[in-house]
């Protein structure tokens, strides 16, 4: 097909996607209401004196939160796939000029758009509820942790692909869980628990996205090296992009 027509197929399919998210209201306020009110139990009731290099314990928690809201919201709209799969529509689009390619990409793209609302949501109430650091640090640290939810669009994209049912929404929900708390992103970790949180998947991400407020120095005081904190990010996201392109593809030729 010309590439217009394909271009055109792709927009047309995000549109109608977004339109059908926003009329599931209850997946939207679990996806973007869940992390606030997480935030708002154990990051507003911190003590605002209190400081995490150059800001308060508060904004620290509001990260971790942003975080993981924009990670669950990413990797649930891309795990979507599975009820398409299974009610066959993945089947009808291929008799369409929207392509594997531009059907994947037109994924991704929701699926950032959508993990950017509890990002937003978070950085309004952070601000209103005593979440306190310099202007540009939080402008850093929520672009960062938008941004790292890209990987975990893949990985619900990989896990969609091979469940193919309703289960892979919840099996998704408590492996995010169970990534947080490895991870360092909801309870601080030290010691042995921090050097092999380094390789779970999730540490990388929301050390990057605290980074401009910690220099990588956790609130224990132990420093965590930006290059293992890249090497981290760059080896999950690799990882989650071939699973997902492989196990995508291997789903659509079974089809």
């Amino acid at each position: 097909e010309p590439r217009s027509a394909v271009g055109n197929a792709s927009t047309v399919y995000l549109r109608n996607d977004i339109r059908r998210v926003f009329r599931n209201r209850r997946a939207m306020i679990f996806t973007i209401a869940m992390p606030a009110l997480l935030y708002l139990v154990f990051g507003a009731t911190q003590d605002s004196t209190e400081s995490v290099g150059s800001g308060n314990v508060a904004f620290y928690v509001l990260i971790g939160m942003a975080l993981y809201g924009a990670v669950l919201a990413a990797a649930s709209n891309a795990a979507a796939v599975s009820i398409e799969q299974q009610a066959g529509w993945t089947r009808t689009l291929m008799m369409t000029p929207l392509r594997p390619a531009g059907y994947v990409a037109s994924k991704v793209t929701l699926a950032l758009s959508m993990s950017a609302l509890p990002v937003l949501l978070l950085a309004a109430v952070g601000a209103l509820s005593g979440a306190r650091a310099d202007a540009g640090v939080w402008v850093l640290c929520f672009l960062l942790a938008w941004l790292g939810s890209a990987a975990f669009a893949a990985l619900g994209l990989a896990l969609g692909s091979v469940l193919k049912s309703d289960g892979a929404m919840q099996a998704l929900g408590g492996v995010l869980a169970l990534l947080a708390f490895a991870g360092n992103v909801f309870v601080p970790l030290s010691g042995t628990m921090l050097r092999i949180s380094e390789f779970t998947p999730m540490f990388g991400v929301v050390s990057l996205a605290r980074y401009p407020l910690d220099g990588g120095v956790t609130v224990y005081d132990e420093q965590v090296e930006l290059w293992v904190i890249i090497a981290n990010v760059v080896f999950w996201a690799a990882t989650f992009a071939v699973a997902a392109s492989y196990c995508y593809n291997r789903s659509t030729r079974r089809q």
